[in-house]
Order: structure tokens, then sequence, then C-alpha cells
């Protein structure tokens, strides 16, 4: 497991980039957002795109790793579906 800190625009999602290129036994771990999707921005790929009541729910169903309501009703998380999908292809999270 590799996690990656910085303030929002601290180039984490740059230097991740990178790294996965140089490390194929890595995987991109999908966070999980009740934020709206931006333009550009892919469900699935960038984050897994839910409203603020399925966070709330997948919070009560314990389904997540980790999570945390950034700003009210805007929620950000790890689902561990989301882990378990890395560790079945064999490879290492990259949070």
């Amino acid at each position: 497991m590799l996690i990656f800190s910085a303030p929002s625009g601290g180039g984490k999602t740059t230097i991740v980039k990178a790294v996965l290129k140089h490390f194929p036994q890595l995987a991109f771990s999908v966070s999980t957002t009740s934020r709206s999707q931006r333009p550009g921005e892919i469900n699935a790929k960038d984050y897994y795109f839910i409203s603020s009541e399925e966070f709330r729910r997948k919070i009560e169903n314990d389904e997540f790793i980790e999570w945390q309501e950034v700003y009210p009703g805007i929620f950000y998380g790890t689902q561990k579906s989301e882990l378990d999908r890395i560790l079945t292809q064999g490879k290492n999270p990259v949070f």
C-alpha cells in the first residue's frame, strides 16, 4: 500500500500517474465522493460519484475503509470493494 497525501492542488494526481507508469504492480485506488462530477471527469476512473444519501447508507453498512465529510454534505472515502478489486488483481493499492 502506498499513500500520497497533500493539500488540494498539491500535485498528488501528477505524481501518482508518473509512479503508476513505472510500477505495474501498483494500481490506483478510485475514491468515492458525493460531490458533483466536474467536466472531463469519468465515473469509476477519477471517482465513483454517488449521492450524499447513498454515501451515508454505505457508511451505515460499514462499506468504507475510511471516509470523511470534507464540507457539509460532501463526502470522500475509500470503499472496501475498491481495495478488494485491486488485491484480486494481485496488485498493491496507491491512495
